[in-house]
């Protein structure tokens, strides 16, 4: 197996720098891939990125991960709350998974309390802003150590 780690980001996240920047600052996805990206590298993982609208595409990404990637950290976007199907998937992904988010679910609309990821994911970081990814690169290292 390869030291890669697999970075999946959902829906709208394309969009982040410009899609409500009160709630998700101003740092675009590639700001953020590139801050989780340094961690990851700076301890000798590759990372992969993959950023689908498309619940479909998420769902495969994860599946060809078996065997390829050791650890996947995945920003759902709204699939957090709705895909039973990305659940499953990740269920199956053996090696450790981490679900982020850069607002805090908890603390917006209601239906957004619910994760369908949350009993198949080792943890979740949520609410930092711009220091999500980093935290969670700090925290997929750590379980992969």
């Amino acid at each position: 197996m390869s030291s890669e780690v697999l970075l999946l980001s959902g829906p709208n996240l394309n969009e982040l720098g410009v899609r409500l920047p009160e709630i998700y600052g101003s740092m675009t996805l590639d700001d953020h891939v590139a801050t989780f990206s340094k961690v990851l590298h700076d301890a000798g993982y590759s990372v992969r990125h993959v950023q689908s609208n498309f619940e479909g595409e998420l769902i495969e990404c994860v599946q060809a991960a078996r065997g390829i990637s050791e650890a996947i950290v995945i920003n759902a976007g709204a699939f957090t709350h709705t895909s039973w199907a990305l659940s499953d998937a990740l269920e199956s992904f053996p090696g450790p998974k981490i679900e982020v988010h850069i607002s805090n679910p908890a603390a917006r609309e209601p239906f957004r309390h619910i994760s369908t990821l949350a009993p198949v994911v080792q943890g979740s970081i949520a609410g930092f802003k711009n220091a999500t990814y980093v935290v969670a690169g700090h925290a997929i290292l750590d379980l992969l150590t």
